[in-house]
């Protein structure tokens, strides 16, 4: 696996340029936020068998019951070292028994290349999409997250995801997260849906969502 670059959004970046013009909220807590860097998770494997065991737990719970599969696998999550653990060892980290089926069943669809992830890369976000959701336990937020997180797909609006509608209620003073009315207030972003999530992320991770939002203050 090769390290992805490092990509860095600041004001010089045609795409936060561009969301800075098309909302102004969204322009202020860029402001405020100022530069981030991230970068592409460079391995598909690890990260489904991460995100499919954090699903319902908060992330701390998430983490802790992933570290100690890393443990199982001597510190390599990877098809091989999965497959040669049994269901009870997988079980005995604290996971649930339909999570225990979704992991190995993962695992088997890639090592009998059923899903071949380098494949994911060619694939339009809605086949990648559809190519996941086919595999039990993975549904369209585990997609979506990978869509963003592992491909750097740009214009991925992830309404499904707990943390980002969090932040979106705290820009917009709105308790009304229905899906419709998300996409609507949140289309002028596209075609960089994407950029734009990965600052309410942030803004959630460094604090900012505490205190009210306030556009000319």
């Amino acid at each position: 696996m090769h390290d992805h670059d490092e990509i860095v959004l600041n004001k010089d970046n045609p795409a936060v340029k561009y969301l800075c013009t098309k909302d102004k909220r969204l322009s202020k807590v860029i402001d405020t936020i100022g530069e981030i860097s991230y970068q592409p998770h460079d391995d598909g494997y690890a990260f489904l068998i991460h995100e499919i065991i954090e699903q319902m737990l908060s992330v701390k719970a998430g983490a802790v019951i992933y570290s100690r599969l890393q443990v199982l696998c001597d510190n390599n999550i990877c098809p091989e070292k999965i497959a040669g653990l049994t269901d009870k060892q997988i079980k005995s980290i604290g996971t649930a028994n339909s999570k225990v089926s979704y992991i190995k069943g993962v695992t088997e669809a890639v090592l009998n290349e059923n899903l071949v992830l380098s494949d994911l890369q060619n694939l339009s976000d809605n086949e990648v999409i559809k190519k996941l959701t086919s595999l039990r336990g993975i549904g369209l937020w585990t997609a979506k997250m990978y869509l963003i997180f592992v491909l750097n797909r740009q214009n991925v609006l992830p309404v499904e995801d707990v943390a980002f509608l969090q932040s979106y209620k705290w820009l917009y003073k709105t308790d009304d997260t229905s899906k419709d009315s998300v996409m609507k207030k949140c289309k002028k972003w596209s075609p960089y849906s994407s950029i734009a999530a990965r600052y309410l992320y942030r803004a959630l991770d460094t604090g900012l969502t505490k205190n009210e939002f306030h556009l000319y203050k």
